[in-house]
């Protein structure tokens, strides 16, 4: 039987280090499930392992990518179950590690099944965008799948805000004359391996305190340098994230480098809670303190294993 132990937790709460102890003591691989990790051309904002951590395990998925390459959830969700039928043939145990739920999910379940759309229909949708910005797919979401909306309000209101996703979730509405929400959660794909999901934790303030010292220690490794490289393509959807888009206002003049980051701090604790909110859903997941000694956690993960 085949085994699939993955970290799970929010940002700067020591999940590295725990998946590379991990893959130590099990000799196994790591398949990385970070959404901005992929992307080379960024390094310093997105904490991507250092190379004494990259050399103390075989990671797959960091840097693969570049931010000019399209590259979904769906990609992704292929490329690692291609990679993990790889790895299985010669560890029956495997180790992923990341912070993005939506990744997570779709390799452990896999995702929601929706039929082709028309092409007329993106474009239409495409047209509308540009013409009348992100209001447009808000106001279309309300009207054609209101539950769905308002689960996005509640839970995760960032994607309001993500072009990419709006006018996906619009399409499949105008595109199916379905809402969105019907397809979601009825077909999973089938999996050759049993997960043992590990969630790692800590008190609010302890976690709040670990990733104000992480975007103090980007700002002092170069993260502005880097926001500068990356600012002429500063409207790519992979740039759209914590931590580049407050430097790339600050290039453009609208604040003050202080505030910026301060804005990083704030955003980044929001984002930490979102992840935490999402995980706390997953089910079967075996909560840890982020202290908590690696020997009692292999112990109890050995345990699981038959």
């Amino acid at each position: 039987m085949n085994y699939l132990i993955t970290i799970i937790g929010p940002t700067a709460i020591g999940k590295t280090s725990l998946s590379i102890a991990l893959a130590q003591h099990f000799n196994c691989d790591i398949i990385s499930c970070d959404s901005r990790q992929f992307f080379k051309e960024m390094t310093i904002g997105t904490a991507v392992p250092s190379n004494e951590e990259l050399t103390s395990a075989n990671h797959h998925f960091i840097q693969n990518k570049s931010i000019f390459e399209p590259y979904s959830v769906g990609d992704f969700e292929k490329d690692a179950i291609a990679k993990l039928n790889e790895l299985f043939v010669e560890n029956n145990i495997q180790i992923m590690v990341g912070g993005s739920g939506l990744y997570v999910d779709a390799v452990l379940k896999g995702l929601d099944s929706f039929p082709e759309i028309d092409s007329n229909v993106r474009e239409q949708i495409n047209s509308d965008f540009d013409l009348h910005g992100i209001d447009f797919l808000q106001q279309k979401l309300q009207e054609l799948d209101l539950e769905y909306y308002n689960k996005l309000l509640s839970e995760n209101p960032q994607t309001l805000q993500n072009p990419q996703r709006m006018k996906r979730f619009v399409e499949v509405c105008i595109g199916t004359e379905k809402p969105y929400s019907s397809f979601l959660n009825i077909k999973k794909n089938n999996r050759n391996f049993t997960s043992i999901v590990i969630g790692l934790e800590a008190e609010r303030e302890i976690m709040y305190s670990r990733i104000n010292q992480r975007v103090d220690i980007m700002i002092s490794q170069g993260l502005l340098a880097e926001a500068e490289n990356l600012f002429p393509n500063k409207d790519l959807n992979a740039l759209q994230t914590v931590g580049y888009r407050e430097l790339f206002d600050y290039l453009d003049g609208k604040i003050t480098l202080d505030f910026a980051i301060e804005e990083i701090k704030k955003n980044t604790r929001r984002f930490s809670k979102r992840q935490l909110t999402w995980f706390k859903r997953t089910e079967n997941v075996i909560w840890f303190d982020y202290l908590t000694d690696r020997d009692e956690i292999i112990k109890l993960i050995e345990k699981q294993i038959i």
